[in-house]
């Protein structure tokens, strides 16, 4: 898709469709005024016969045009006006996308941009909003289609997007560069998140990361492969890989853009490509969806690849802990007893509380090889995380105040969000073990503050975050599939430290 900024008046467009706005009450906007008056009254008259009423995610096509230049104009609901914040705009482009989506032309210009957001003033931001909810919507996973499959076929492939003035243009053209960076780096957490576990192995993802620093020059890759871990001392990753044929790897992907000696910014992602719980297996039902739990590897991949195609000046490092997560003769069992890369030891209770092993090796690895200014960890880490927050936030927790602000407003600015959660010295307590440093889960109770405690104790010495994405990471039900999360919040993050360098 081509995506491009204008700035003119709807009446004169020579494209397939123009897409304005009503609002609640049948209030046409602006723009939908301009072209009411250059058609003779057209979309009153829809308005009057009770086909658009403005009512929010509201669509209507308007064909047969007289007095006007485009093919076809698009109705969009937009709800009350004085309630068109930031969440109804982000709906109001989604019920446009789905429309144009269907539709046979090929390219439209959209004048919702145009729109007073509540709360929002920068064009940029309404621009690259709009651009990342269409690439949502226009997203399909067609890799693993067998030939006579019929994939989607879309007409559209040019999308212009309206400012006011001309005046407004370089914000909204930053806001283009930045939505196609951030949405094709989602696209690439998606795709990967979406493939079958044996496909996504841990010697995949190690390629894929190969591959992206064959493409993006400014990305040197650097595989650790398990006897490198071996010599390290990583027994809590090796012993989750354990029970898999399918041999760990250690991937790291540095993208040192900024100052020489400007300390990096990491990045680390749980990548257990397939979760079976272990020796602790997971109920069978549902357990498809557990090729899922590398959604924060594929989220460290995109962030990575969208700060290069942005060419932010930072410096940022990737780290993944690849394996699988399976029963097996040799397989590490409830009992047993690892010892950490750090040095600590960790009595196993429970081998499907897995992730946090690996990313406690990833978290020494970081600290012993880098001297981060930040790192931030992402994993689908607990289901407990998932009762507590549901499907709309990330749990978030952190030992430093400014970065943990850093990173909600972030999220909340780029529609990623993020919510702050206790890393109370209390819970420590629930971890204690008679046999070793620390067990491995903290039982039920605040079992998503547990899992962040744990991992706390391996970066202790590190301005740290941990994104639980447990609930973000991917839909169930009838829109199953990868979401992308957090990538957006991650490359904006990266954005705010390039232009700022604060948090």
């Amino acid at each position: 898709m081509e995506y491009l900024v204008k700035s003119g008046s709807p009446e004169k467009q020579r494209v397939g469709c123009v897409v304005v706005g009503i609002f609640d009450r049948r209030k046409p906007s602006t723009q939908a005024e301009a072209l009411d008056e250059a058609s003779g009254g057209l979309i009153a008259s829809v308005m009057r016969r009770g086909d658009m009423d403005g009512k929010l995610g509201q669509t209507t096509l308007l064909h047969g045009l007289e007095n006007l230049f485009c093919d076809r104009i698009l109705l969009v609901g937009c709800g009350k006006e004085r309630d068109f914040n930031t969440r109804a705009y982000r709906q109001a482009c989604q019920a446009a996308a789905k429309e144009l989506d269907a539709m046979g032309g090929v390219d439209a210009a959209i004048y919702l941009t145009e729109l007073n957001v509540k709360g929002r003033d920068d064009f940029g931001w309404q621009v690259k909003q709009a651009l990342l909810t269409f690439e949502d919507v226009f997203y399909r996973f067609e890799a693993c289609r067998g030939p006579d499959y019929e994939k989607h076929s879309r007409k559209l492939s040019r999308i212009v997007f309206q400012v006011p003035r001309r005046s407004d243009l370089p914000a909204a053209e930053r806001g283009v560069d930045e939505g196609v960076a951030t949405a094709n780096g989602v696209k690439f957490a998606k795709d990967l998140g979406n493939l079958p576990g044996n496909i996504c192995t841990p010697t995949y993802l190690a390629e894929q990361a190969t591959a992206l620093a064959d493409a993006q020059k400014t990305i040197k890759t650097n595989v650790l492969e398990e006897s490198d871990m071996e010599s390290l001392g990583m027994g809590a990753l090796l012993g989750v890989s354990r029970g898999s044929r399918q041999p760990a790897k250690l991937i790291v992907m540095e993208y040192m853009a900024g100052p020489k000696n400007a300390k990096p910014i990491v990045l680390v992602g749980k990548g257990v490509t397939f979760d079976a719980g272990g020796i602790s297996i997971k109920p069978g039902a549902g357990m498809d969806e557990m090729k899922y739990d590398m959604g924060g590897a594929a989220s460290v991949f995109g962030a990575v690849q969208a700060a290069a195609e942005l060419g932010l000046p930072i410096n940022v490092v990737g780290v993944v802990p690849a394996t699988e997560n399976l029963p097996d003769g040799n397989a590490y069992k409830p009992g047993d007893i690892l010892t950490s890369m750090s040095g600590q030891t960790i009595e196993v209770l429970n081998t499907d509380a897995e992730g946090r092993l690996a990313l406690a090796d990833a978290l020494t690895y970081v600290e012993r090889n880098y001297q981060p200014d930040a790192v931030v960890d992402m994993a689908t880490l607990t289901g407990a995380c998932v009762v507590a927050l549901g499907s709309h936030a990330a749990g978030l927790w952190s030992n430093n105040s400014p970065l943990r602000r850093s990173l909600r407003d972030a999220g909340e600015l780029v529609g990623d969000r993020a919510w702050p959660m206790p890393l109370w010295e209390e819970y420590q307590s629930q971890l204690d073990s008679n046999f070793a440093d620390m067990a491995n889960v903290g039982g039920k109770e605040g079992g998503s503050i547990t899992a962040a405690s744990f991992l706390h104790r391996f970066a202790r010495k590190l301005r740290w975050a941990h994104l639980d994405i447990a609930g973000v990471a991917w839909k169930s039900g009838k829109e199953k599939g990868a979401t992308g999360r957090p990538v957006g919040l991650l490359v904006q993050y990266l954005i705010e430290r390039a232009n700022t360098g604060n948090a």
